[in-house]
């Protein structure tokens, strides 16, 4: 991968959503919420807390959201990462 986030941000891939409820209901698309679980796929040179292949919980609606090399990532400053899991 050609990307590498600067200062205190993250480069993210979300992790997969569940498309069917406890019930067994499966979820279209447009009803499903996006996750605001990741893994951490690069770190910026001030991010000391973080390393590649973590799994982060992140605030929602945040972020920058791109795709590369066709597939989609997340770009977070570190202030938005709630925790490690």
């Amino acid at each position: 991968m050609n990307f590498k986030p600067l200062g205190k941000r993250v480069l993210v891939k979300r992790t997969e959503v569940e498309e069917k409820t406890a019930s067994g209901i499966i979820l279209v698309d447009s009803a499903k919420e996006k996750p605001n679980t990741a893994i951490v796929k690069a770190v910026g040179s001030e991010v000391t807390e973080l390393k590649e292949g973590d799994t982060i919980v992140f605030e929602q609606y945040r972020g920058t959201e791109f795709t590369l090399e066709g597939e989609d990532y997340l770009v977070l400053d570190i202030e938005n990462i709630i925790g490690v899991m």
